[in-house]
């Protein structure tokens, strides 16, 4: 499985997990970029593999083959899959059998639908989180003449969790306070006023109801990157804030599935949180105070029964999510989410079952997409062809040896626990 992000090493580790045996192996390989996680993000997400390695995207190319792997999850952004793509095409030219690809979305798909789904096809499987989204993408493969064959119906692997049960109606004794969460996003909204905006009104709900517990849960800390670039932190902007946060009010790490555990209300602008919340069945809120508009996201909620704004949560709103959405988008709290990779399986057992495979045959080609493919290629150190392109070995910017050392040494960690290679760490750190 080959990831670029936090986020991305999470849905395709756990869709390997999902659409693989019980006892097959995993392998994870973390594409080398400005994204690339850190240990401890790897740690939050909490889904480990059996080997980790980082890698540019040619050698990546060069390690896969049907002699090591049965099935190739790309959980990459849509350009770094369609390299990937040409790169493996390539390499497997002519080979008498090859890995099953296997690519897809990590969470809502409410941007560049046509641009990322082209990038990704050519993969044998294009996994659609939805049967929303599954109509959706063949839509658009069908629109360009292209085989919408490889799209199938699944859902997000990483729902889950116990169904909701109310601070109220729980066991006595606990001690819990009703717990409000912000699930904040790295990139939307994008600018300082409505970022600042959206945590003064989480502050604001603290201290109108200080019975509850606001809890603002962050992505990532400062210096570590995600999927999408944060470049303006909320923990900045919290220490700016006039007053500062009311003590019923914190910011916190960790992973959302165990925040989830203690959470009453979650309100987001249009965060995959929102997804994972509405399948516990917890009371969601998308939050309208900035518009219902596509760059934010939250136009992909319409109809869902849980747009609402600050003033709304204020005065005591809890919205009830309308139960024909969430089980078009794959939302599925009643149990039938057990059979939602099924279809998926099976057809990934098919193909690896398969005596072979005809060669990868993505929608762009230089015939297709002449000035717009070989730019992506490049990117990744690949010729038009798929080739590597001379040089490639050390791609731009890739980390001098003692810098790669050190990143070894932290997927060691990751792999063998944090505390028994620390001080490895901290002395190839020094040199």
């Amino acid at each position: 499985m080959l990831a670029d992000s936090d986020t991305r090493w999470k849905w395709g580790a756990l869709t390997a997990h999902r659409l693989a045996p019980d006892a097959a192996r995993l392998d994870g390989y973390l594409l080398r970029g400005r994204a690339t996680p850190t240990v401890r993000q790897l740690a939050e997400v909490g889904v480990r593999a059996d080997a980790l390695r980082e890698v540019t995207g040619t050698e990546f190319v060069k390690t896969i083959d049907r002699a090591r792997y049965d099935v190739t999850v790309l959980a990459c952004v849509g350009g770094a899959v369609q390299a990937m793509l040409h790169g493996l095409a390539r390499a497997w030219d002519g080979a008498p059998t090859r890995p099953v690809v296997t690519t897809g979305y990590v969470g809502v798909v409410y941007e560049k639908l046509a641009d990322g789904l082209l990038l990704r096809h050519g993969a044998d499987v294009v996994l659609a989180n939805s049967r929303h989204d599954a109509d959706r993408f063949r839509e658009v493969y069908a629109g360009v003449g292209a085989s919408g064959e490889s799209v199938t119906e699944c859902a997000l692997p990483f729902l889950g969790g116990e169904r909701y049960v109310p601070t109220s109606e729980g066991p006595q004794g606990t001690g819990r306070r009703y717990t409000v969460v912000f699930a904040a996003q790295p990139s939307v909204p994008d600018n300082r006023a409505d970022r600042t905006y959206l945590l003064r009104r989480a502050a604001r709900h603290a201290r109108r109801h200080p019975d509850r517990e606001v809890i603002i849960k962050l992505r990532s800390k400062p210096g570590e990157h995600t999927t999408h670039i944060e470049e303006l932190p909320y923990q900045k902007l919290a220490a700016k804030l006039p007053g500062g946060l009311p003590p019923n009010c914190r910011l916190v790490y960790g992973h959302m599935g165990e925040v989830l555990d203690r959470t009453d209300l979650l309100v987001t602008v249009s965060s995959t949180a929102a997804l994972e919340s509405l399948h516990r069945g917890i009371p969601t809120a998308v939050l309208t105070d900035l518009g219902i508009r596509e760059p934010l996201g939250n136009h992909h909620f319409l109809g869902s029964g849980c747009l609402a704004s600050w003033d709304q949560l204020d005065a005591g709103h809890l919205p009830v999510a309308d139960p024909a959405w969430t089980a078009r988008q794959g939302v599925a709290a009643d149990g039938s989410y057990d059979t939602a990779f099924d279809a998926a399986r099976r057809r990934v057992t098919d193909l690896v079952a398969a005596d072979t495979l005809p060669p990868l045959a993505p929608y762009y080609t230089t015939e297709t997409a002449p000035h717009y493919l070989p730019a992506i290629l490049a990117r990744h150190g690949l010729d038009p062809q798929g080739r590597p392109l001379p040089g490639a070995a050390r791609e731009p910017g890739e980390p001098s040896a003692v810098r790669r050392a050190v990143r070894e040494a932290a997927r060691g960690a990751y792999r063998h626990g944090v505390q028994r290679v620390a001080p490895a760490i901290r002395r190839l750190g020094e040199l």
